[in-house]
């Protein structure tokens, strides 16, 4: 029996980056980290680790609702790790320090998006205990990476992430996490409200939805996962996801790797930046606070800020599409067209893609997708459903509401201005704002 020194991988570092970059549905590498020394950042090394250096957790409610629980509507302490753990175990109580305020019972604790390089700024060498190399991206460590530690129960509302795609390594207990396609943003029902550069919120607690409320909800497609220690989730671009750590504690580390799409997700995100900051600040002299800003943000910026960020990002942009337009230009010879077949749910599937899917087995595993009574039949046989039952739980509110399928808005005849802000800055209406105002840009 080889020594664990000797163990091969199961992916050379350019198969693994040909996965991570191709690959169009979530799925877990087996035995890639075994020798990343990370993998031993339990929550009491940590604690030896980091001392007395105080952190910021953000305080959560155990208590199931059908309402996502948003961070605007957490509360926050500053702690270390190791008040942390021993709140966690129950030991003595002058050990809790200001986590002994929270019942464990009824509250969860989550230090999250720690990035590792401010973490350990003054130990640079920490940083290499992580190597995403062995993923095909060399020199990327922990300083591209972040942290994540909670107790049970500790969750992240279900969103998509705007840029690049992510990795994910399970270091200590389980995480369980509900993923949904690109396809069923309209069903998820997004809002940027509270507005978080790069994050699209659903209005939908998706472990437990209120269907009458949100009933596009029945017809998405989720697909469900349990990452243990040592697993790597790989979470394509725009796929949503809910997690939720189902044991006392979890450590995860992470990394989002840069896509080429960034780009144009750059200019995407600047004009929602724009919308969302004009919109709310119109409404400063009625609500003085900032209220709709997730508490990841420092503050809303000024429209002659948002406006010389969104001219960044355009000439960014233009300038990459120049630049690839020339590389393709002066490459010799002409490119093979990529070859497409038909896959069993009626969309097409590259050759990458089918080279990528021939990995599937014991070290690369796809993430299935949970089988409803909903997801069994077609998608238009459940909105010709969804529509008369919807139809009647607005009658019997006493209220007309009239429903666009397309963007999963629903409206009123009160129609508040969160309403309207979600109608504008919704992915699909804020990507064609994106395109028309791109295109203008590269005729000239």
């Amino acid at each position: 029996m080889p020594c664990q020194t000797d163990f091969v991988k199961p992916f050379t570092p350019n198969e693994a980056k040909e996965i991570v970059l191709s690959l169009n549905r979530p799925a877990v590498f087996h035995n890639m980290v075994h020798d990343w020394p990370v993998s031993h950042w339990n929550i009491t090394y940590l604690s030896e680790l980091l001392q007395e250096r105080e952190l910021r957790f953000r305080i959560g409610k155990k208590k199931l609702d059908t309402e996502p629980q948003f961070e605007t509507q957490c509360d926050y302490i500053n702690g270390t790790f190791r008040q942390f753990h021993e709140w966690i175990q129950g030991n003595s109580q002058e050990e809790f320090g200001p986590f002994s305020q929270c019942d464990r019972t009824e509250f969860w604790a989550y230090a999250d998006y720690k990035y590792l390089a401010a973490l350990f700024n003054d130990r640079p060498e920490i940083l290499q205990d992580i190597s995403w190399a062995d993923f095909g991206f060399p020199g990327r460590d922990g300083r591209e990476s972040t942290l994540w530690v909670g107790s049970l129960g500790a969750n992240t509302p279900c969103h998509i992430d705007s840029y690049g795609c992510n990795l994910v390594l399970q270091v200590e207990g389980r995480k369980k996490w509900h993923l949904f396609p690109p396809e069923d943003t309209a069903y998820l029902y997004p809002t940027r409200i509270p507005y978080e550069e790069s994050s699209v919120f659903s209005k939908v607690n998706v472990v437990n939805p209120d269907r009458n409320r949100y009933p596009l909800f029945s017809a998405a497609h989720p697909y469900v996962i349990t990452l243990h220690p040592g697993q790597v989730l790989l979470v394509p671009r725009l796929w949503w996801h809910h997690v939720e750590s189902i044991d006392d504690i979890t450590v995860s580390v992470n990394s989002w790797i840069e896509l080429d799409s960034d780009h144009e997700a750059r200019v995407e995100e600047a004009i929602t930046r724009t919308v969302v900051c004009a919109f709310k600040s119109a409404e400063s002299s009625v609500n003085t606070t900032c209220d709709w800003l997730n508490p990841t943000e420092d503050g809303a910026t000024s429209h002659e800020t948002n406006l010389q960020y969104l001219n960044r990002a355009v000439s960014a942009y233009t300038e990459h599409k120049r630049t690839g337009d020339e590389l393709r230009r002066n490459t010799h010879g002409i490119e093979k067209p990529e070859m497409k077949t038909m896959k069993m749910d009626g969309h097409q599937e590259s050759e990458k893609e089918q080279s990528t899917d021939s990995h599937f087995g014991q070290y690369l595993v796809p993430v299935l997708p949970l089988l409803t009574d909903f997801t069994k039949r077609e998608t238009n046989d459940i909105r010709a459903e969804l529509r008369p039952r919807a139809a009647e739980k607005e009658h019997k509110d006493g209220d007309v509401h009239t429903e666009d399928d397309s963007l999963g808005i629903q409206t009123s005849n009160s129609i508040t201005s969160d309403e309207v802000l979600d109608c504008l800055v919704n992915p699909q209406v804020v990507r064609l704002v994106s395109q028309l105002l791109l295109n203008r840009k590269l005729c000239l």
